[in-house]
């Protein structure tokens, strides 16, 4: 049986190789700067998904903006797509760019059971592995500083406030006409920025995108950090709760409706937590995070009702054991498809605060 280096196989493919592989996957790849993104052929056959599966070089990880929500590597890519377990997975991707075997049993049984366990237990030591090689990428404030500031008149109709759009750098972006979010690490460095199209023709790409501002790409890791956490961070430091929605406009929301000195939330801008965003809270004193996702679900035991109760167990079990895991779940119709816990209003908001469930 064949035996490869799979992290210096992962860590050695360029951009280049990783975009022709996921062609020959039937992901139609679209080269841009300094990451691609493909068809999400994660969880949909080629040809039937939308371009919002994303790979980012510098972390070597995908990131899918639908559906799935996750992020994984190539091998992982791989097994959802071929679906296949790991270790195919991997001899396929070695043969792909013919990486030499690092040695070779002719008889299957000397690969032991210790060897399978380590396979098995790739996909949790591998997430521990990609965290530690995050680097962020930082930029000059003054990239924000000229851009226009206009009212938001949307915005304002859905609570958000003027003054704390203008504390967190909302700005407008007049040639894409998109709203422009920026986006901080704990510390208040800039790492990236988002842009929300105003476009309706480009929303069936994704309202949300990475900003281009003068030729340059303003994307970054989201999965490695927690939007307005650098707002957030000493007020959750007090209280030792933090409230995870997954979009910055709930944030904005939190802010305007019980003022910026009470603010405890922060955004993943997804539907999934990786354990590097919990040590983020957990190094603030963290007793109790507080899951506030988006309703995806329409009645109670339907399908897309017991699929979502799946995916936040998930979350629970991962890290029940790191701090306090609670949920903020609409059982009484309070909110509508897709709504977040916050988009009916203050007195709704705080309703699901106090009824939120411990499992």
């Amino acid at each position: 049986m064949a035996h490869y280096d799979k992290d210096k196989i992962k860590n050695s493919l360029t951009i280049e190789q990783i975009f022709d592989l996921v062609a020959e996957l039937g992901g139609e790849p679209i080269m841009q700067n300094g990451f691609f993104v493909s068809q999400t052929i994660c969880h949909n056959e080629p040809g039937e998904g939308s371009h919002k599966l994303y790979y980012y070089d510098n972390t070597k990880l995908f990131r899918c903006y639908t559906e799935c929500n996750d992020t994984f590597d190539i091998f992982q890519l791989v097994m959802k797509v071929k679906h296949i377990e790991l270790y195919p997975a991997i001899i396929f991707v070695a043969s792909y760019f013919n990486f030499p075997i690092l040695a070779e049993d002719f008889d299957n049984s000397q690969f032991s059971l210790h060897d399978w366990q380590i396979l098995n237990n790739y996909e949790k030591n591998n997430q521990v592995q990609q965290e530690q090689i995050v680097e962020m990428r930082t930029f000059d404030n003054k990239i924000l500083q000229y851009l226009p500031r206009p009212r938001i008149p949307e915005w304002e109709q859905e609570g958000i406030t003027w003054e704390v759009m203008q504390h967190r750098g909302i700005a407008y972006d007049p040639k894409n006409d998109g709203i422009v979010i920026p986006h901080y690490d704990i510390d208040g460095n800039l790492i990236g920025v988002r842009e929300r199209t105003l476009i309706k023709e480009e929303e069936k790409n994704g309202k949300y995108k990475p900003a281009k501002l003068n030729q340059q790409l303003y994307n970054h890791p989201l999965s490695f950090n927690l939007y307005n956490l650098n707002n957030s961070k000493d007020s959750i430091k007090i209280i030792k709760k933090a409230i995870i929605f997954e979009g910055e406009k709930s944030c904005l929301k939190y802010a305007s409706y019980f003022g910026e000195d009470n603010d405890i939330s922060v955004a993943v801008c997804g539907s999934s937590l990786i354990r590097h965003q919990v040590q983020l809270l957990l190094s603030l004193g963290v007793e109790e995070i507080i899951i506030a996702f988006d309703k995806q679900f329409k009645e109670l035991n339907d399908e897309e009702h017991k699929k979502w109760c799946k995916k936040l167990t998930e979350i629970y079990n991962k890290y029940n054991n790191m701090v306090q895991i609670s949920y903020m779940f609409d059982k009484e119709k309070l909110l509508g498809y897709k709504d977040s816990p916050i988009d009916a209003g203050p007195d709704i908001f705080i309703q699901l605060f106090k009824e939120r469930i411990y499992l």
